[in-house]
């Protein structure tokens, strides 16, 4: 399918609009100057008005929650689903037959092996039909294949701030992609809006935990588009944190160098004319604040004494460039629309 360029607003439908990567989303499409919201989606709160449960965006989205009709979805020219696991199976199919092209921000299609994807998300892949057309939505790694797209996995946030950092090096084969080690921290809204004991203020406050160090969701995706990238299986130790803080995910990579070339260089010859990637000089220590509410990353590579190995610094903001701006960044692309339009934020400080 080739890019849709038109004078034409296009409509489109968001699914799921509750949860805090929805409510992004909602923020970013009520200020894009090519888009009609033309179906805002949630079974629990449909006849609500979305200002009235989201005051955040009084005077920008003036419009009502709907149950997910899929006659009202097929009007659309492209839905999001910003749902839990699962959802998208159930639905994406009759929509993409009815010519709706599909932008899914959970995890549904971006694993290629149905079993892996069942073995890590605990139930049956519902669409494996159409895991050969889903293409992973990193417009750094596949923009041309987004272009034509009918159907789009967005990354996920870690494997988002993870995979650029290192998409040069393994390119250029300067890496021991055997050795990759992973540690990464995340804000709160990360584990999504549910009312859950682990992201309460008393429990998250004033603390900081590891988690999922028997194995976490993304693991699988990020080791699939490194191996992908390196030519060769990679091994790879990732390690999440939760740290008290909304939003944010900062990824340190410990990396061992094949070669003595000049890393800092190579990232700011591969992310030139990359709009979203900012390489910082070396040595310097990006913040998750200075990218909060943008759909920028920034990287920045480090070389600490004494220990063989490299790191690369990497910070996104997880709703954004990890959720809600890489959708919106992929939808451009599929429009035919500029990629920065209606992304254009600076970041908010403190």
């Amino acid at each position: 399918m080739s890019p849709v360029t038109s004078s034409k607003p296009a409509r489109v439908g968001v699914v799921g609009a509750t949860g805090y990567a929805g409510v992004e989303l909602l923020r970013i499409l009520a200020g894009h100057p090519a888009v009609e919201l033309h179906a805002v989606t949630s079974r629990g709160e449909a006849g609500t008005r979305v200002a009235d449960l989201f005051p955040s965006l009084r005077g920008a989205v003036d419009a009502v929650f709907r149950s997910p009709d899929p006659a009202l979805l097929a009007e659309c020219d492209l839905v999001f689903f910003a749902t839990p696991h699962g959802v998208a199976h159930a639905m994406a199919g009759d929509l993409l037959a009815r010519g709706v092209r599909v932008i899914d921000l959970s995890a549904d299609f971006r694993i290629r092996d149905p079993e892996v994807w069942a073995q890590w998300y605990g139930q049956p892949h519902g669409a494996p039909e159409y895991l050969s057309e889903a293409v992973y939505g990193l417009p750094e790694l596949h923009r041309g294949r987004i272009a034509g797209a009918s159907l789009i996995a967005v990354p996920g946030c870690y494997p988002t701030a993870i995979t650029l950092a290192l998409l040069p090096l393994l390119e250029q084969g300067v890496v021991d992609a055997g050795d990759i080690i992973a540690d990464a921290k995340s804000g709160v809204s990360g584990a999504g809006r549910q009312a859950r004991i682990g992201s309460l203020f008393a429990e998250v406050q004033e603390n900081f935990r590891a988690y999922a160090s028997g194995g976490h969701r993304h693991w699988p995706e990020i080791h699939q588009t490194l191996t992908e990238v390196s030519g060769a299986e990679v091994g790879l130790i990732f390690q999440p944190h939760l740290v008290p803080m909304t939003r944010g995910i900062e990824a340190t990579l410990y990396l061992r160098p094949l070669d003595g070339g000049d890393w800092d260089v190579l990232l700011r010859q591969r992310y030139a004319d990359e709009p979203f990637v900012d390489v910082m000089p070396a040595g310097s220590h990006p913040e998750t604040a200075s990218v909060r509410g943008t759909n920028g990353c920034r990287l920045a590579v480090a070389s600490p004494p004494h220990s063989g190995r490299r790191m690369v610094l990497s910070v996104i903001d997880n709703l954004v460039k990890g959720a809600a701006g890489q959708a919106v960044q992929n939808m451009n692309l599929m429009l035919g629309r500029p990629e920065t339009e209606g992304l254009e934020m600076l970041p908010a400080f403190p």
